[in-house]
């Protein structure tokens, strides 16, 4: 009973010590009696020891942070007092002391704190307004039942309370003339001398005890922690399987309604499209996303996995494995899938065939990316990962920082790695995610240097610590791990720390073994036991919610601001274009080149609208410019060296037949392709009057190119071509005059350009006549007098003998060098042989023209076959066999070009015209210049603000 009084004071003692009830005179406990301090207060004046009052608060990203925590319940501590000991000092004080100021004193005290804590509870509910229908009727009308405002109506005020403090000064008087009972020499000091030694003995039990009450204390918070912790889990688990079910429902059109597209798959676009845009007009990209960062094999690509929950990344011992900077949007839905951006098919991250080809499809990837010489790449690869219970957020895992270039790296490595790494981390709404090998030494880290310059406050950074089950192994001081997590051991700062481990560093683990293991290390690690650590700073699930929340926070401070700057980037190119372009549509680079492909085809169509008898006089005409020297100099003049008419149709016949096995339908295919070319060039390359547009000129020289680098004549066409020819060359009848007529008119056009040839080659040889020395005052060279005096030896040999051979004899030449010496002109053999072919083929060619003249008459005898004359006219013969098959191989290419030819050129045309659509880089490189450029920017910014005006939009409505 005297304990239980005594206790009794100590409540009232407090509570007017700590509470105010409206008071403003403050009642410290130092003003009780001493004798009151000394017995309701044995520890406060005299021990030194001063227990705080455990404060358990749930902190930010917990994952108890919606679960209360239910008091801890202690085990009794006995203190060193026997309930069996009577004195009158008990006796003294229950008549000192009424129990009408207990009753009162706890009623006030009491009521005063349930009240307090009601508010503290209410206040900490989640509103519930929306599950409301959940809930029995019943338990909501419970409020209604607890009328509080009566309660405290009901308690008395603070005038009351005032008027009770007198009483209480009356009883510290009261126990302040009990002290000197107690001193030393007292009488009472008999009385007490017996239990000083048990009250020392008592005194350190409670000492003891409270060191094992506060082990005790953490040890069940810790079970309390990891009780709720499973239980957050297992309800997370339910929810996330009641989700799947849901999203597979509205999959197969239960609802009958279209799933509108994702917050983060709606984000996630406009970066897209930002990373694009900014490439070509460089603006200033402040949208937030979560940039990893870290040293390399540090465990980024880990970090994200579990964030991700599966194996999607390549990995490698000790090697460079992310070469590009790889964005990843991760978002809910019901099946766990992987897909890119450019790209339709899906892999089934629950399947190990499906994970192996992605890690696969993400290697490819990043090495085509890489360019040739360089080690890594600033091209983006996006991928999207969707599943149950992942949270939404976009991260872009960059490529790990080094300090040392290796062999097979490119030498600017380092200096790459770190320009994209600022990159990206330059964005002032960017979320730096550190990741530190908590493994290895802080001191040998260069990420923490490079992200403290990007972020000195550290207001946007979030620090991750890897590995710490081998740094709890390996640190001799445990202590240093809590400096590395709180960051005084680096210069940086941060918005948050965190502890995670990634597995025990073998591949082949799966997400859920690495999980179980991340869990069981940290129940039974002692950052926890010891408070290093605090439950919500450990485990990837933390860290992860830890890092959505931030990112959702940075992007709703930051989206209206970044749409803001674009509108007013779309309303200066506008003016810009109206200025500039005021009677063109602002077509972008694709609709310049569907405009540009539309053309080409009609170009290529209009092929097939050139008539026939231009095909043939084009063809006809380049085929004899191709083989009118072969038929002049290796048929026509060794034939007519003959002596008579028999010799030369033989000797024509069998060269004839000779070149038309050989050569012949390979120069006609030649000479139709080229005809086709140069057709297909005029149309493209032709001018269109005011609707020519020649930003088009580039793409259009580069169709045509490719077209006909890749056309080719079909194969068989020679062989069907060489048997026409042949027959046609076999072919010596002229059937009436007007045949014979063109076959002399063609026999002399062609030898008067020949002869025309030899006239200006023999010119070059001897210079110029007198006539032109005279009016151009220009005069002869050296070698030019030397060969014009051999021009006159050989002219006066030809002369002697008008039926000279062709070539001259080793006698004849001896005889004109000696007849030159004698003049005082020194020549050598090869000179007077070159000369001589010149000045023969000039004297056989006039001599060919006046035979054709003479055989103009002729066709009477060659009906009659020359007999009974001395006319013979074969060479007009040969010349109208050549110009028949001429005619001929023109009519058959005509009709291959039209019939085949031309149609596989257009179908070669689509298909550039195709593979230049696939290629941006090629389209960006044949279509330039000032107007397509703003034409692409301005289309760009519109489609960025009409999609962060979407995205605000919903997400005011998620709001």
């Amino acid at each position: 009973m005297w304990r239980t009084r005594v206790a009794a004071a100590c409540v009232i003692c407090r509570s007017l010590a700590n509470s105010s009830y409206g008071i403003k005179r403050k009642s410290p406990l130092q003003n009780l009696h001493l004798i009151s301090r000394s017995i309701h207060h044995p520890y406060y004046p005299s021990s030194k020891f001063q227990r705080s009052p455990l404060r358990i608060s749930v902190q930010l990203f917990s994952s108890l942070n919606r679960l209360p925590l239910r008091k801890t319940k202690l085990l009794d501590v006995k203190y060193g007092y026997q309930s069996h000991r009577n004195f009158w000092l008990a006796r003294l004080a229950s008549r000192l002391l009424k129990l009408r100021y207990l009753i009162l004193g706890s009623a006030v005290g009491g009521g005063y704190t349930a009240k307090k804590t009601y508010d503290q509870w209410k206040d900490m509910m989640p509103d519930l307004d929306e599950y409301k229908w959940i809930v029995p009727d019943f338990i909501w009308e419970l409020d209604e039942h607890l009328d509080f405002e009566k309660i405290i109506k009901a308690l008395p005020d603070a005038d009351d309370l005032a008027k009770l403090l007198p009483d209480f000064d009356k009883i510290g008087e009261s126990f302040t003339s009990l002290k000197g009972f107690f001193s030393p020499g007292s009488p009472g000091e008999t009385a007490f001398r017996a239990t000083d030694q048990g009250y020392d003995n008592d005194k350190e039990y409670k000492k003891v005890s409270d060191k094992e009450k506060i082990d005790q204390l953490q040890e069940e918070l810790l079970r309390t922690q990891l009780k709720y912790q499973r239980m957050l889990e297992r309800l997370e688990k339910e929810n996330k399987e009641l989700r799947k079910l849901v999203l597979q429902r509205d999959d197969k059109g239960i609802h009958q309604r279209k799933l509108k597209k994702s917050l983060i798959d709606m984000y996630s676009e406009v970066l897209d499209i930002l990373s694009d845009y900014d490439a070509s007009y460089n603006t200033q990209d402040h949208l937030p996303r979560v940039v990893v960062v870290g040293d390399q094999s540090a465990g980024k690509t880990s970090v994200l996995e579990m964030i991700a929950q599966a194996r999607i990344f390549p990995r490698g011992s000790g090697e460079m494995m992310t070469r590009s900077p790889v964005k990843v949007t991760l978002s809910e839905g019901p099946h766990h899938v992987a897909l890119f951006k450019d790209s339709s098919r899906e892999f089934d991250l629950t399947k190990e065939e499906d994970l192996a080809a992605l890690r696969n499809e993400i290697e490819i990837r990043m090495r085509n990316s890489v360019k040739e010489g360089c080690t890594v790449s600033t091209e983006t690869i996006s991928l999207s990962v969707k599943g149950p219970g992942l949270q939404r957020m976009v991260l872009v895992d960059l490529p790990g920082v080094i300090s040392t270039v290796t062999s097979g790296m490119a030498p600017d490595t380092k200096e790459t790695i770190f320009s994209i790494s600022k990159a990206y981390m330059q964005n002032p709404n960017a979320i730096i995610l550190c990741i530190q090998d908590g493994s290895v030494d802080a001191e040998r880290s260069i990420v923490t240097d490079l992200v403290s310059q990007m972020d000195p406050q550290g207001k946007r950074t979030i620090f991750v610590l890897t590995k710490v089950d081998l740094a709890e192994k390996n640190t001799a001081s445990p202590s240093r791990i809590q400096q590395i997590i709180e960051g005084k051991l680096f210069p940086m700062k941060a918005l948050g720390y965190f502890a995670v481990v990634t597995g025990k560093g073998n591949s082949s683990e799966s997400i859920e073994s690495i999980k179980e293991y991340e869990e069981e290390f940290f129940q039974n690690s002692k950052l926890l036991k010891t408070c290093m650590l605090k439950a919500h700073q450990v485990t990837t699930k933390n860290l992860s919610l830890a890092v959505s929340d931030c990112f959702w926070k940075m992007v709703r401070e930051s989206v209206e601001q970044q749409a803001d700057a674009f509108k007013a980037t779309r309303f200066n190119l506008e003016t810009e274009w109206k200025n500039n372009y005021p009677r063109l549509r602002e077509l972008d680079r694709n609709e310049l080149f569907e405009k540009a492909k539309n053309e080409i085809l009609d170009e290529v169509i209009s092929l097939t609208q050139v008539t026939p008898k231009h095909w043939e006089e084009i063809l006809q005409k380049t085929l004899w410019e191709r083989v009118s020297t072969h038929v002049i100099e290796n048929i026509y003049l060794p034939a007519a060296q003959t002596m008579n008419s028999g010799t030369f149709n033989t000797t024509v016949d069998i060269k004839l037949k000779q070149w038309t096995d050989k050569q012949l339908p390979n120069k006609a295919v030649e000479v139709a392709w080229e005809t086709l070319q140069e057709e297909f060039s005029r149309f493209m390359t032709e001018q269109k009057g005011k609707e020519h547009d020649d930003i088009f000129d580039k793409l259009k020289q580069a169709v045509k190119e490719e077209t006909i680098k890749r056309h080719k004549w079909n194969e068989r066409a020679e062989d069907s071509l060489r048997v026409i020819q042949h027959n046609a060359l076999e072919d010596r009848s002229i059937s009436d005059k007007q045949q014979w007529d063109a076959a002399i008119h063609f026999m002399e056009e062609t030898l008067q350009s020949r002869l025309k040839d030899t006239e200006s080659v023999i010119e070059d040889m001897v210079g110029p006549d007198w006539k032109k020395r005279w009016l151009y005052w220009i005069g002869r060279t050296k070698e030019q007098n030397i060969r014009n005096e051999t021009r006159n030896e050989l002219e006066k040999l030809i002369k002697c003998n008008e039926e000279h051979a062709a070539y001259l004899a080793n006698d004849e030449v001896t005889t004109v060098r000696k007849n030159l010496e004698a003049r005082g002109v020194t020549v050598d053999s090869c000179l007077i042989k070159d000369t001589w072919h010149q000045i023969y083929r000039r004297y056989f060619l006039k001599t060919a023209l006046n035979h054709c003249n003479l055989c103009r008459r002729g066709f009477y005898y060659y009906q009659r076959h020359f007999v009974d004359s001395e006319l013979e006219c074969n060479d007009i013969v040969l010349f109208w066999r050549i110009q028949r098959m001429l005619a001929i191989t023109a009519n058959t290419l005509r009709q291959q070009l039209t019939n085949t030819e031309v149609r596989r050129l257009e179908k070669n045309v689509k298909e550039v015209l195709e593979d230049f659509a696939e290629d941006n880089e090629k389209k960006v490189k044949l279509l330039t210049g000032k107007r397509v450029q703003l034409a692409e920017d301005l289309k760009k910014v519109r489609e960025i603000q009409e999609k962060l005006e979407a995205f605000i939009e919903a997400l005011h409505q998620e709001k």
